[in-house]
């Protein structure tokens, strides 16, 4: 039995800025944010997305995937951090903080 610790388990976010002043430049960003999607990203804001991934391994693997996708231009960065440092994200939504998500239970693999 294997118990996945926050210190293993692994967010992917994918934060770009892509140009959307001509039709096919709207079309390639609307592409990259439906891959995202597609690969189990949520929205976390406009243009900032993020997934967990139960090790590092994983997280690897989903990064290489999404550079493949990049479009030609605009910005792009991806990050990478533990579940206990997500644990220490503070948000506000119009000047008031916004509770935490809640924690999600631990794995358990047999």
């Amino acid at each position: 039995m294997t118990i996945l610790s926050g210190y293993r388990i692994m967010w992917l976010m994918v934060m770009f800025d892509l140009p959307v002043t001509t039709a096919e430049e709207r079309k390639k960003a609307t592409k990259f944010r439906q891959e995202l999607l597609d690969e189990g990203f949520e929205m976390s804001q406009f243009s900032v997305y993020m997934r967990y991934f139960g090790s590092r391994e994983r997280a690897d693997a989903a990064t290489k995937r999404i550079l493949k996708r990049v479009p030609p231009l605009g910005k792009v960065s991806m990050i990478q951090f533990t579940d206990k440092q997500f644990e220490n994200i503070v948000s506000y939504t119009n000047r008031k903080p916004t509770p935490p998500a809640e924690k999600m239970e631990q794995l358990i693999l047999l």
